[in-house]
């Protein structure tokens, strides 16, 4: 799991700061536009994956145990919103993800008590459903009225919880099976992958039928963040294949080769805070201006960003262990509300 959040994470970065603008072809070059769209959503099953394994992991929750682990994520989603908040208002030129986030953590409350099958199931029709739904949500006065951007900004919009609850109901359903097993892991890079070729496949034989149909054409497309239809289906089997196949990866010998990315990974909101907190800084100094996306793309911030993120994270995980934002979340949540329901795995094992 460490391994795919450190791939979501430097995923996002690469999405923000190159050139991913591409048609996606056999060429290599092209394929840095896997990163887009696909990152983010990842990054949300994930989400889902871990909201799983600390409350209860393959057994849910007893009933009598559920108000405090309830309790717990809904304290964790405000200060994620807060974080999130004070990122926004940088300035920095990207959808910053953590209000869906927070949002999602709310939403998800209710679906605690069920177990694979019922998790996987509701995260299906989300999956079917909401796409049809989602442009008129969209088209909604609120958003183009005053205030609309604010508002779109301040519950992440961008990542419409109303379609994303799909992407962390099945990241939850992912974490009710028993994800040590090597069959299951191997399963997960057979269905996911199945999900993303009957996702994109669906959208390249359907593009021609909607030419021309306002409402089909942002339903029935894989177009990243577009929260369509074959995206959903496509980019979430995607996301299921990729945990699979970084499952499988770290059962040989190369999790230790891996190290840099699971580091990463261990603390994904401190990477991603310190990268955007980093980019507004360097913007600032370089350009006087953090909403100049272009101007730092041409200071090839990239590279060294990253460079400087792993090297950290990987410096701090093996001398100190777990991130600071993690470890003060953690310590907030444990103040107001009491100790972990249930122990989380040790990382980097």
């Amino acid at each position: 799991m460490d391994l795919a959040r450190g791939l979501a994470v430097l995923g996002m970065l690469a999405a923000h700061l190159l050139d991913t603008e591409r048609v996606l072809t056999p060429d290599p070059e092209s394929w840095i536009t896997l990163v887009n769209g696909r990152s983010s959503i990842l990054f949300a099953v994930l989400a889902g994956l871990s909201i799983a394994l600390v409350t209860g992991g393959t057994r849910p929750l007893p009933a009598e145990r559920r108000p405090r682990a309830a309790a717990r994520l809904a304290m964790r989603g405000a200060m994620l919103w807060v974080i999130g908040v004070l990122l926004v208002m940088t300035g920095v030129p990207v959808y910053v993800i953590l209000p869906a986030y927070a949002v999602l953590f709310v939403l998800a409350l209710p679906f605690l008590g069920l177990r694979a099958r019922g998790l996987l199931t509701a995260a299906a029709v989300f999956a079917l459903v909401m796409p049809w739904v989602q442009p008129v949500l969209d088209a909604a006065p609120i958003w183009s009225g005053p205030g609309g951007d604010e508002l779109a900004a301040l519950i992440g919009w961008n990542y419409p919880f109303t379609t994303w609850i799909a992407f962390l109901l099945a990241g939850m359903g992912l974490g009710r099976l028993d994800l040590r097993a090597p069959a299951p892991q191997g399963l997960l890079v057979t269905v996911g992958g199945s999900l993303a070729l009957a996702g994109y496949g669906a959208a390249l034989l359907t593009a021609p039928a909607v030419r021309g149909n306002a409402y089909l054409a942002v339903v029935l497309t894989a177009e990243d963040h577009s929260a369509g239809l074959w995206e959903v289906i496509g980019s979430g089997g995607f996301a299921i294949a990729v945990i699979g196949a970084c499952l499988l990866l770290c059962r040989t010998p190369l999790r230790w080769v891996a190290v840099p990315l699971r580091a990463v990974g261990s603390m994904p909101l401190t990477a991603y805070v310190l990268q955007l907190v980093v980019w507004a800084i360097v913007a600032l100094a370089l350009l006087g201006d953090t909403s100049d996306l272009y101007g730092i793309r041409e200071a090839g911030l990239f590279a060294p960003l990253v460079a400087g993120l792993v090297v950290l994270c990987t410096v701090w995980v093996l001398v100190i262990g777990r991130g600071p934002l993690e470890a003060l979340i953690d310590r907030a949540v444990r103040a107001v509300v009491g100790g972990d329901v249930v122990r989380p795995a040790a990382q980097l094992r």
